[in-house]
């Protein structure tokens, strides 16, 4: 789960508020860390616009517990950086798109004047933990579902269904379908330029960004990149849930 949701800008926490019942996870939420994890990681965004090439800088682990930290940076504010903490039963690209939709909402309920010309009150944009409550409360439904479901596989796995001579016949018989999703034709839907390493993860993932132009289907991508149709198929759902991209 998500413990931790922290807003910084030029080294400072505009937004902070803890989730977690354990006090153990509430060591960020103190006001010396708070102060001293927002320098940081103002500090790791320079340096991280300073050497591009390398690459971006989107998770972190803390070696005395099972926290990790990730964080997103604001394209439209300079130095504004959105940081979460968050365990084990939550994945990379599962908090990376809850920080985008916290991102896209921070600048609904409140202009980038406010922002650039907060007055440093603390409890500034404490309202905002509404919007950040109402998310956090999603993701963790879909956490939960998921643990379900792979609960439920299992057991399911232990049972084997009784097959009739005929249904074995049919089964021999059987052609598998093409997914109707092979011939589907990824367009991007912005022309605005973006860098997808703030956005998706793996090199597989970016190799199949770059062949996305708007005339190759998700069958001939695969082919040309040697890849399973559906790893292609995943790479476009995530670029579409950001609003890049969509199916032709």
């Amino acid at each position: 789960m998500i413990c931790d949701v922290i807003i910084i800008k030029d080294g400072l926490p505009l937004f902070s508020k803890n989730f977690s019942n354990s006090n153990i996870n509430h060591l960020l939420s103190q006001e010396d860390n708070l102060i001293m994890i927002s320098g940081f990681f103002s500090a790791l965004n320079s340096f991280s616009d300073s050497f591009e090439e390398m690459g971006t800088i989107s998770e972190l682990k803390l070696s005395n517990n099972n926290l990790k930290l990730s964080f997103l940076k604001d394209l439209n504010i300079p130095d504004l950086i959105y940081l979460a903490t968050y365990d084990k039963k939550s994945e990379l690209m599962k908090v990376q798109q809850f920080l985008k939709k916290i991102s896209e909402h921070f600048l609904k309920e409140f202009s980038i004047d406010q922002i650039i010309n907060w007055n440093g009150r603390l409890d500034y944009f404490a309202p905002f933990e509404i919007v950040v409550k109402k998310f956090l409360d999603e993701e963790n439904r879909k956490i939960e579902e998921q643990a379900n479901n792979k609960i439920f596989e299992f057991f399911n796995s232990f049972v084997e269904e009784e097959k009739t001579p005929l249904e074995s016949k049919e089964e021999i018989n059987y052609v598998e379908e093409i997914p109707e999703y092979y011939d589907y034709i990824p367009i991007f839907t912005t022309s605005k330029k973006i860098n997808p390493k703030y956005y998706l993860t793996g090199d597989t993932s970016f190799v199949v960004y770059k062949q996305i132009n708007g005339k190759k289907t998700i069958n001939q991508i695969s082919i040309e990149l040697n890849i399973a149709q559906k790893q292609v198929y995943n790479v476009c759902k995530n670029l579409i849930k950001f609003g890049f991209i969509s199916f032709n």
